[in-house]
């Protein structure tokens, strides 16, 4: 253990600088110089600790200077905080005991401004002076009293509508054409009411976000287009009557979604509207032909009644002819021929009378027909999604009347033509019969 000790001292000495000495001299100046220069450097260490720590204290005595700085401006800033609430709370008492109406008034003026701007926007006038609501959108949304200028405007603003409501006025603006095409155009304007323009009248409409008058997808009927088209030729003070609106465009609406005749048969009639048209079209076609039939029959007739000879080319001559025929038979006899003679004229002059019948009857019947199956479709469409929306219901109900109203039409003039086709025909039956007892009497009151 002692031997392993001295080894590690010698090997200590051989590397530290004391191994380099050689004689004690050496060794003593090497041990001093060392000393000397540990001793200088832990006074170099010793005076940078002093150093940070006087100046650690410079920095801690700052830093509370700052701390109790910020506290005396916070509570400076409080004291002025509540200093500005106490009197900015006495300042709005004193704003609304000063205000007193005209808090009432900056209400009244938002919405008689929003009111106002509405009934401008709907006007037709606005087409003629665009860009005029402006200012009203911008007063009815302010936060501050309005100025006594923008009174003013909102004043004239009002009296330039009731002014120019009365007024018939000429001016040109841009017009949306049925073809989506947009194009300017002179522009006569009735009031608030109409505006038309080649003869064609115009719509302004603010619900389909359009910023100008459109042309109306139907026209009124053609009497109005040309009230139109003399409103638009006529000069100042020339008096011209013309249709107005007093609906503001509601009713000329309304005859661009109405349907003509022929497009409710084509959309609501459906296949029994269809048969009863071509029902009441053959019907009529056929009134006709056995019309002419009749007044044919009845002009051959009449000329027959002239003549001394038979002429077989008409009823009354075939049934004078059997007595030329047969000049000598008894009268019993002749009078049993002209009876068969008579029936069998009296079913030509009768025939397709018995159909007629059967048509205007059955057309009310098709009528009813359709009108079932409208209701039919009516409660299923109630009892898929109920009766929250009458609309659902419109195209069953629609479908119903539609049919009955084509079954009355065709139904009433059918009964009326038939029946006076039926009294001409009587009368020709008539005719036959009197003729035919006039020969038998004539004929026996000769024979004695």
């Amino acid at each position: 253990m002692k031997k392993l000790s001295m080894v590690l001292a010698l090997s200590v000495l051989a590397a530290s600088p004391l191994a380099g000495a050689q004689t004690l001299d050496d060794l003593a100046r090497i041990v001093r110089e060392a000393a000397t220069t540990e001793a200088r450097i832990n006074q170099e260490r010793e005076a940078t600790f002093l150093a940070e720590r006087n100046n650690q204290r410079k920095l801690l005595a700052k830093a509370r200077q700052e701390l109790a700085n910020e506290n005396a401006r916070s509570d400076r800033l409080r004291d002025e905080y509540d200093k500005n609430e106490r009197s900015l709370a006495e300042l709005e008492t004193t704003l609304s005991e000063r205000m007193g109406n005209l808090g009432e008034l900056f209400g009244v003026v938002r919405q008689a401004s929003g009111d106002v701007q509405a009934a401008l926007d709907d006007s037709m006038v606005t087409a003629q002076m665009p860009g005029r609501t402006q200012f009203l959108s911008d007063l009815s949304q302010r936060r501050e009293l309005p100025t006594v200028p923008e009174l003013r405007n909102l004043w004239s603003a009002m009296v330039t509508e009731i002014a120019e409501s009365g007024k018939v006025v000429k001016f040109t603006a841009t017009v949306e054409r049925t073809s989506g095409e947009k194009q300017d155009m002179e522009i006569t304007r009735v009031g608030v009411f109409n505006a038309v323009s080649d003869g064609l009248f115009l719509d302004w409409d603010t619900s389909k976000s359009r910023v100008n008058l459109i042309e109306l997808a139907r026209q009124p009927a053609d009497r109005f287009g040309s009230m139109a088209r003399d409103l638009q030729k006529a000069s100042a003070g020339e008096m011209v009557g013309f249709s107005v609106d007093f609906t503001r465009g509601q009713i000329l609406r309304a005859v661009v979604q109405s349907k003509t005749p022929i497009e409710r048969v084509k959309e609501d009639g459906g296949p029994v509207g269809y048969v009863i048209i071509g029902l009441g079209l053959f019907g009529l076609l056929l009134c006709l032909w056995k019309g002419f039939s009749l007044y044919t029959t009845g002009g051959k007739m009449s000329r027959q009644l002239n003549r001394e000879t038979a002429d077989k080319t008409n009823p009354l001559g075939r049934v004078l002819a059997v007595y030329s025929d047969n000049p000598d038979t008894d009268i019993e006899t002749l009078e049993l021929k002209l009876d068969e003679a008579i029936l069998r004229e009296t079913a030509p002059i009768e025939t397709g009378l018995s159909f007629i019948k059967v048509l205007y009857v059955v057309a009310p019947l098709l009528g009813l027909l359709g009108t079932v199956v409208g209701m039919i479709g009516t409660f299923q469409m109630i009892t898929l999604f109920g009766t929250g929306d009458p609309r659902m219901m419109a195209g069953g109900i629609s479908t119903a009347l539609v049919t009955t109203v084509p079954g009355l039409i065709v139904a009433i003039p059918l009964t009326l033509l038939h029946s006076f086709l039926q009294g001409k025909a009587k009368t020709l039956i008539q005719v036959l019969e009197e003729q035919a007892a006039g020969l038998i009497a004539r004929l026996a009151e000769s024979r004695g």
